[in-house]
């Protein structure tokens, strides 16, 4: 793997004119969530300091290798869902330092001279590999391997942690409501609990989490997702009675559309939404109250009238435990807002970045580990496996070791490989980018899903539902 850095011309001055590389950087970010907002300022400044320190010792170029990876899931969560790096490659793509950027550091006095003309070529060339979008991962599992220069891999920090943090905790609250849902759809309606730009990655995670579609026209717009929506209550409210409402909504989205019933008394409304759209209508929606009496109400009412195709859809701060005490009534699909935006209670994963190896000043290379109390971590670069027997996984197997000992690893029979490559010299590979990979990461979360212990669907709070072992090749 190719961790070669960028190459340093001279400048006149601390910043220049942007590069064919920066104005790539504005066209790629003008498809990325947040465009406009220059990638390469999305982290801390102790990120900049250490690379100006690191060139001016002579450190910067050595050869590294960085690991993600969480030290716990949140509390009594069974598993965890990875999601957000075909969107971390994406931003990786675009990190490059504009021309306003470079003066604000300069001007900041954050690094030095030499840095600052170091910066106006960056672009990441080293390689990172990871646990595939969708797939369920566990305590120290090696989730993302970054490997390149020190001066490279050190600026993305807090971009990779920031991404994979909330986009995996999203999706792994999703895929906890997918499925206690047990086949009935889940919406993502959660783009005004968030910070805007939130609310697009979350509308992606979560399906990978399994979700069928958002409310989050951007979202929908980025990725091709299928976008829900019809009124609100104010839709109500702004007429002079529901007839009207209601009467105005058909006529302008048809027979098909959804209406909300509860304004007022939820009979009356759906008697006349029946009335008005016959039974062609198709569905309801119920915001308010005893969600699963009112479903199995509205269902009696429906059939009665002879809507039996009317669809029932239920919102109201609805999360996996909600969601799992409507099991037994009478819904069709579930809008979910705030509990997904914000993981079910765990916004976080609390993954870190960790140097796990790097180049010694003879060239060679040098597993590293921190012995921090209750922080310690396990130095070198892993492979990771999912051990299965009978189709049915019993352990989640890390093994860590030098570059050739790994190469070299055989695994036994019946463990699957966890790693694929994202990027390799710089080089993005297309196909964890995308509709078609984002699709492919929902399916790749509920294959996952099925080969783990029946144990994992449980929403009782345990330990994790395999275990993960550890080994060294020395």
């Amino acid at each position: 793997m190719n961790g070669r850095s960028p190459g340093r011309r001279a400048s006149t001055g601390p910043v220049r004119q942007l590069s064919r590389g920066a104005r790539r950087n504005e066209r790629v970010m003008s498809m990325c969530p947040g465009a406009g907002a220059p990638t390469a300022l999305l982290t801390d400044m102790y990120e900049y300091t250490m690379l100006d320190a690191a060139l001016q010792d002579g450190t910067a170029d050595r050869r590294c290798v960085f690991e993600v990876y969480t030290r716990h899931l949140p509390l009594g969560r069974r598993y965890g869902v990875a999601a957000g790096a075909g969107r971390l490659m994406e931003s990786i793509d675009a990190f490059h330092p504009s021309e306003d950027d470079l003066r604000f550091l300069s001007d900041r006095h954050i690094v030095s001279p030499p840095t600052l003309r170091w910066l106006e070529d960056y672009r990441f060339s080293g390689s990172i590999r990871g646990y595939r979008e969708g797939e369920t991962f566990f305590p120290d599992s090696p989730i993302l391997q970054v490997e390149g220069t020190f001066a490279q891999c050190t600026l993305l920090e807090t971009l990779i942690l920031s991404t994979l943090n909330y986009d995996s905790a999203v999706a792994s609250a999703a895929s906890r409501m997918v499925s206690v849902a047990e086949g009935r759809p889940c919406m993502d309606m959660g783009a005004r609990r968030a910070n805007e730009w939130a609310a697009v990655s979350a509308a992606r995670s979560a399906i990978v989490g399994g979700f069928q579609g958002t409310s989050n026209l951007q979202a929908a717009k980025l990725y091709d997702l299928p976008a829900i929506g019809t009124a609100a209550h104010c839709f109500t409210l702004l007429h002079d009675s529901e007839r009207d409402a209601f009467a105005s909504q058909i006529q302008a989205l048809g027979k098909g559309t959804t209406l909300l019933t509860d304004t007022y008394s939820v009979r009356e409304a759906v008697q006349t939404a029946v009335e008005l759209a016959g039974p062609d209508l198709g569905g309801v929606r119920l915001d308010s109250g005893d969600l699963a009496s009112l479903a199995q109400q509205v269902r009696a009412l429906l059939d009665s009238l002879g809507a039996r195709k009317a669809t029932i859809t239920v919102t109201n701060d609805l999360d996996e435990y909600a969601i799992a005490a409507l099991k037994t009534a009478p819904v069709d699909s579930y809008g979910v807002g705030t509990q997904l935006v914000t993981g079910s209670g765990a916004p976080t994963c609390a993954m870190v970045y960790k140097l796990v190896e790097r180049e010694g000043a003879d060239g060679s290379m040098v597993p590293v580990a921190k012995r921090s109390v209750g922080k310690a971590s396990m130095p070198g670069r892993k492979l990771a496996f999912r051990a299965l027997e009978d189709g049915r996984a019993v352990s989640e197997q890390v093994v860590a070791g030098g570059e050739e000992a790994l190469d070299a690893f055989q695994p036994p029979e019946g463990w699957r490989n966890l790693l694929d490559t994202y990027m390799e010299d710089g080089e993005t590979n297309p196909d964890f980018v995308g509709r078609e990979a984002l699709l492919r990461a929902r399916d790749r979360r509920a294959a996952s899903l099925a080969e783990l212990p029946i144990a994992a669907m449980s929403l009782m709070k345990d330990e994790p539902v395999i275990p993960t072992l550890t080994q060294s090749l020395g």
